[in-house]
């Protein structure tokens, strides 16, 4: 009965899973080893895209090892055994292929944008990094060096970046999500080549990774490629270090005021901490829908009332919605030169207030229909679309679940509006920066 039943498991994992509602016509199977694959067909161009997500960000690194997942990704430049040190970009850029990698709090992702015929090549590539990677001692110095400099350039040497992480830090307090993704320099320096080695042998496997196919292929090709490069990967001998739990965020109201010797322009940053869409999906669409209705183009209703009529320079909203972790709503400030930041504080949240109460049924159906019409660039783009499907697939959703990303969005009610306000307005974790010239404080 049991051989039977894992003979009957074994077949299952390799049907294809067919969501009903076709928003990126998402097809998934599992490798014997674990590794989660997605396949979205778009055969309008001889191209397609891969991209290995690894379930594992800055959030999962050991105590006092921050940035080790950043310089991981780094390394993964330095070869292999079969593709030694930069030979991987080489390659890569005589077959005519766009590749890169990126590293956040939640996850650590690496893809290519391929002609077709260059997919194999690009698969055989990726699987042979995702087991054997064997950089030198010498070659982490170098990248650690690299590193060390992005952060100083970026960070360090950057009054509104510095700002924005010690804001960041205020709002997390104790949570993984306070720790920069880069490290500290400190951090960076301290760390060594074993403290990357151990990393990579905990979180790069195959159980812990999504592959995304995306272009101009069939299940059946997908299948027959996935197998042939990725099937070998065996599963690592130890288990997977437990996913960080999330202390509970302090609930309270903070304020940070900094001024920077290197700035001309102040800034004034609101967060709110509200949920993701692993949280509570239902608010999530209704925020992400209501981030647009408040910020996203020339249009968005606090660009209207305060950028255009001269009462700030610039506004930008961001919505978390896929965090592991914990969501959050920002608003972003650009006040007037000289101008009164405390008055102008007030005007953000009066404006913010009015834009709540001003929002009609009228006004959220041509507010879903432009999120729609925005959804369906990113489909037609293989590497949008991988992305998209794979930026979800981290955070646990299903095949049916990503599917119904368009139908959810549409789905989204006044009802659900309006639960979304005072979600906002009830925001347990509120936190208010500003950023102002003068003496460094």
């Amino acid at each position: 009965m049991k051989i039977i039943f894992k003979i009957v498991v074994l077949a299952l994992l390799f049907l294809p899973i067919k969501a009903q509602a076709e928003f990126l016509g998402l097809n998934e199977f599992y490798l014997k080893n674990g590794l989660r694959v997605l396949l979205i067909e778009n055969h309008k161009a001889p191209v397609a895209a891969q991209v290995v997500f690894y379930k594992s960000g800055a959030v999962d690194e050991p105590a006092f090892k921050g940035g080790v997942a950043h310089l991981l990704e780094h390394l993964m430049f330095r070869g292999t055994s079969k593709v030694p040190d930069s030979a991987f970009n080489d390659i890569m850029a005589q077959n005519g292929a766009e590749n890169n990698a990126f590293t956040s709090q939640d996850m650590t992702a690496y893809h290519e944008l391929t002609d077709i015929s260059r997919l194999e090549l690009s698969m055989a590539l990726e699987a042979d990094r995702m087991q054997n990677l064997n950089f030198t001692d010498d070659a982490f110095e170098k990248e650690r060096q690299i590193v060390f400099q992005e952060r100083k350039q970026r960070i360090s040497n950057n009054p509104t970046a510095r700002f924005a992480e010690d804001f960041n830090r205020l709002f997390w307090q104790n949570q993984p999500y306070a720790r920069p993704v880069t490290g500290t320099e400190d951090e960076i320096l301290n760390l060594t080549p074993d403290d990357a080695r151990n990393f990579y042998r905990a979180h790069y496997r195959p159980e812990n990774a999504i592959l995304v196919l995306s272009g101009d292929l069939d299940l059946k090709t997908a299948k027959k490629l996935a197998e042939k490069y990725y099937g070998a990967v065996p599963k690592a001998a130890q288990t997977l270090p437990s996913s960080f739990k999330m202390p509970p965020l302090l609930k309270a109201s903070y304020r940070m005021q900094q001024h920077q010797d290197e700035i001309t322009s102040p800034r004034i940053i609101i967060q709110y901490r509200v949920p993701s869409l692993s949280e509570d999906a239902e608010a999530a669409y209704a925020l992400s829908v209501l981030e647009s209705y408040l910020g996203e183009g020339d249009n968005a209703y606090l660009n209207r009332a305060l950028v255009q009529s001269g009462k700030l320079l610039g506004i930008d909203v961001s919505y978390r919605m896929f965090a592991r972790l914990g969501g959050s709503l920002t608003v972003t400030a650009l006040p007037l030169k000289d101008a009164d930041l405390n008055k102008t504080e007030a005007q953000l949240k009066k404006t913010l207030e009015e834009a709540f109460e001003e929002i009609t049924p009228e006004i959220l159906e041509k507010q879903k229909t432009k999120m729609l019409a925005g959804l369906v660039y990113s489909r037609d783009n293989p590497l949008d679309a991988a992305m998209l499907a794979g930026s979800m697939a981290v955070h646990g959703l299903s095949a049916d679940e990503i599917e119904s990303y368009a139908q959810n969005i549409e789905a989204v009610d006044m009802k659900a509006i309006e639960k979304a306000i005072q979600i906002i307005k009830k925001s347990p974790t509120v936190a208010v920066g500003l950023l102002l010239p003068g003496e460094e404080q």
